[in-house]
């Protein structure tokens, strides 16, 4: 018992110091805060305005609801997957990589407390985005399943954090360019979940990997639960989907990072400047 607390009590430190961060430069989460409100509201005006833009008569409040749903689901995703993914990249510039790989944690707790705040960290920034764009659009939420979104959210959540330790693994072995080599990855995913529109309009080629993508599923079901008040019992279609692919990503991502920092000590690659 007393190791089980112990491991927590080194976890909850890796959560403790992020949030130091993210108030020591609180002036860049306030513009990326800026930017995610101002770029949330300019896809989700793209709905209010079709009815102008076509020409013919359309339910706007359900496109205005489908944008943002997509829309928020991707930051929450998102957020997540940078968090975790780009750690080897704060810690680089912060310039301590090197204490905290030789420090007498092992790497799981540590990705246990960068999970833990990565997860906490974007309900409570993608709250306040749709906090804010709730006061420019009147959204009726009063038939939504607010707690079956919530259980897609982390449900997806767990997949999207074995994706990130992966990806993670391109900073620790490219110094130079491995963090903008995730942004290539983040990017197939928008392509392919159907964030902003079915994947059915997607090439045959590329609809066989929408059905791979975890963030498909997690968007399918959130767009049930809020649109259609789907019950959990109609989400576990969804549901199950996501929580296997996380049991599998998360042991699979911390077993590829094991591999790539044992040679990336070995190569002298981990240090603080690429």
């Amino acid at each position: 018992m007393a190791q089980i607390v112990q491991e927590l009590r080194s976890s909850y430190a890796f959560v403790e110091r992020n949030f130091n961060l993210v108030k020591r430069y609180w002036g860049w989460e306030f513009v990326w805060l800026a930017y995610s409100i101002a770029s949330t509201l300019s896809i989700t005006y793209i709905a209010a305005g079709m009815e102008q833009i076509s020409g013919v008569s359309l339910d706007t409040n359900y496109l205005v609801m489908y944008l943002l749903i997509g829309t928020l689901v991707w930051r929450f995703l998102s957020i997540v997957f940078d968090n975790i993914s780009e750690m080897i990249a704060w810690e680089r510039w912060e310039g301590t990589i090197e204490y905290t790989f030789m420090a007498p944690v092992r790497r799981f707790t540590q990705m246990m407390g960068q999970t833990a705040f990565a997860i906490l960290y974007s309900l409570l920034f993608t709250g306040v985005i749709a906090g804010i764009v709730a006061v420019f659009f009147h959204l009726d939420l009063s038939r939504a399943n607010l707690w079956g979104a919530l259980v897609m959210l982390l449900s997806g959540s767990l997949s999207f954090v074995g994706l990130g330790i992966v990806a993670s693994v391109l900073p620790l072995l490219f110094p130079e360019r491995g963090a903008q080599m995730t942004n290539v990855v983040q990017a197939l995913f928008l392509l392919i979940s159907g964030v902003y529109y079915p994947i059915e309009v997607l090439p045959d080629l590329l609809q066989p990997l929408a059905r791979v993508s975890p963030a498909t599923y997690v968007l399918e079901g959130m767009r049930a639960s809020v649109l259609d008040s789907s019950g959990l019992a109609e989400l576990w279609p969804f549901i199950w989907p996501l929580l296997i692919a996380g049991l599998i990503a998360i042991p699979v991502g911390l077993k590829i990072f094991g591999v790539g920092e044992r040679y990336a000590k070995r190569t002298g690659k981990l240090k603080r400047n690429g």
